[in-house]
């Protein structure tokens, strides 16, 4: 019986150093562990997307749509829900990420310069698989479902795409369609700045969005896909009495994680496209 208590023992001991061994060189994601407290401070202003970030620090800009460039201190630039193009800046980001629901929020035809390509489907139904790290940053997706052109369902045919960076967990929901099951909010885990769609019916119903963005309780929300000042100004009539509301005259904001605010915030970005800094 000692024998065969010391056999399985072994057994057990060399299959968890073949699972460890097998994710070794994954990096760990920071964002699916416990969130500590965060002290209240105050957030980063002024700045303009070609000048440098600041250290410990990520500058998120509002270019258009669904449409985000994300820069960090090391000189990373990474787009969000990529359309192939960003305004008249011949900038060429490192990273882009895509969604299929609608042509508005990817291009079949990305410059081939560009680095890394993350597009957030896979073959029909499939879904995708990143986690993809480039030194400054962690990317990696969660996938949903979408509704199909012909009024089906195409399964995991949307990623909400994750951004660790600088101890920040930056969350881009794409063109949601499906609330996330408590299997997929467990897979995304904490997001300190979540980016929402809040058209009210081209991705989710307003209250099913409420909702979401209620569950998720990030720091900094940031609307985005509103089309019109009507369906934001209702998202924000919906949330003000769960959120303060910051509305922002630029199109940019810095933080960090000492930055983030003590109560849930959305804050209210003007989508501007990008321009080199001589134009």
């Amino acid at each position: 019986m000692q024998l065969k208590s010391i056999f399985l023992t072994l057994v057990i001991a060399l299959a968890g150093t073949s699972a460890l061994a097998q994710d070794r060189d994954r990096r760990p994601s920071h964002c699916l562990a416990i969130a500590d407290a965060t002290p209240e401070a105050a957030y980063i202003h002024k700045a303009a997307w070609t000048q440098a970030v600041p250290e410990f620090s990520v500058r998120i800009n509002y270019v258009a749509h669904a449409t985000f460039l994300l820069q960090t201190p090391g000189g990373l630039n990474v787009a969000t829900d990529f359309t192939g193009f960003l305004g008249s800046s011949s900038m060429i980001p490192d990273v882009v990420t895509m969604n299929h629901a609608h042509e508005t929020h990817w291009t079949a035809n990305p410059d081939p310069a560009i680095p890394h390509v993350l597009q957030g489907w896979g073959e029909f139904g499939q879904g995708i698989d990143h986690h993809v790290d480039i030194g400054e940053m962690l990317i990696r997706n969660v996938s949903t479902d979408i509704r199909s052109r012909m009024g089906g369902t195409e399964e995991n045919g949307n990623s909400i795409f994750i951004f660790e960076v600088e101890g920040l967990c930056i969350g881009h929901l794409g063109h949601l369609h499906q609330e996330p099951t408590d299997q997929q909010y467990a897979a995304i885990g904490r997001l300190d700045v979540v980016m929402v769609p809040v058209d009210g019916g081209y991705t989710l119903p307003r209250a099913v969005m409420v909702r979401i963005v209620d569950r998720l309780r990030s720091s900094v929300v940031i609307p985005m896909h509103w089309f019109s000042g009507y369906a934001l100004e209702a998202f924000l009539d919906e949330v003000q009495d769960s959120f303060l509301i910051d509305r922002r005259d630029n199109s940019f904001i810095e933080l960090s994680l000492r930055d983030l605010p003590s109560r849930p915030t959305v804050v209210v970005l003007r989508p501007e496209w990008l321009r080199d800094a001589s134009d």
